[in-house]
């Protein structure tokens, strides 16, 4: 007899910011969730606080999926557990502020297996189950993928694909009524801002909560739109590099990366 397996919405990156935000928000709307990140006490405080909040208990999944074999792994703890994804929300990803050239070379390639491979395996390898439950995936990207960014060139190069890769996999997916929304958020005001020295020199004015960014994502997800940048002054910031000289635009970031942030700090992880 074949195993029934139970949907749930996986969510990576889940043990603070955005992708916390997210697993609160499809457990107050009724959903059984399963939550992944590398920090196995986060997690379970999340856990515990939804559980307490009256809704059921997601599972908790540890790893790191910034190692090659950690998407692999991730889904065969889902299937040990006789659990398939409706729904991936593919929140996990870092950066790495300063010159490429000056910076860890094998920590540079670790944003492109998280921010990059990993979520790639993942939307790739669920895609039965997407489909046999008429879902989706919700992919967290960047205003910073509408931009070359010298001061942070991997990182903003990572997003750019996931934007890419979301557009293109939402119009593919469309006949199999399986939704791809991909978020392009500006300044976040999370721990990986924080921790990262973004924060205090972000005016107020130009960041969005993780709570309404999953919010909003939440709400373009289930009206079926593929792309969502949140707010309007980074919708005019999206558009620029359409009508400005490029040499401009590369100049403009390399600026505002040296005022925001000092080359010396790091953007760590997201989960």
């Amino acid at each position: 007899m074949a195993r029934t397996l139970t949907p749930i919405v996986l969510i990576t990156g889940a043990s603070s910011g955005i992708g916390a935000a997210f697993a609160r928000l499809f457990a107050e709307r009724g959903h059984a969730c399963a939550l992944s990140a590398r920090r196995s006490e986060r997690l379970a405080a999340l856990a515990d606080e939804i559980a307490a909040a009256g809704h059921t208990r997601p599972h908790v999944v540890a790893l790191d999926l910034a190692e090659r074999e950690g998407p692999a792994r991730l889904a065969e703890e889902l299937a040990a557990r006789s659990l398939e994804p409706a729904i991936v929300v593919n929140n996990a990803g870092f950066g790495l502020r300063g010159a490429a050239a000056d910076l860890d070379g094998a920590e540079q390639i670790g944003i492109v297996n998280l921010n990059a491979h990993a979520l790639t395996a993942l939307a790739l390898h669920f895609l039965d189950s997407l489909k046999r439950h008429r879902g989706g995936i919700i992919n967290i990207a960047s205003l910073a993928s509408f931009f070359p960014g010298p001061g942070m060139a991997v990182y903003f190069a990572s997003k750019a694909y996931v934007r890419s890769f979301s557009e293109a996999l939402a119009r593919e997916l469309a006949p199999h009524g399986v939704r791809v929304t991909c978020i392009c958020p500006g300044p976040v005001p999370t721990e990986f801002q924080a921790r990262a020295g973004f924060v205090d020199k972000v005016p107020p004015r130009l960041t969005r909560s993780a709570e309404q960014i999953a919010s909003a994502g939440y709400d373009a997800f289930k009206a079926g739109h593929t792309l969502l940048v949140p707010g309007f002054g980074d919708k005019i910031a999206a558009a620029l590099p359409r009508f400005l000289p490029r040499a401009l635009v590369l100049r403009a970031v390399e600026t505002y990366l040296a005022k925001v942030a000092p080359a010396s700090l790091r953007r760590p992880r997201n989960g």
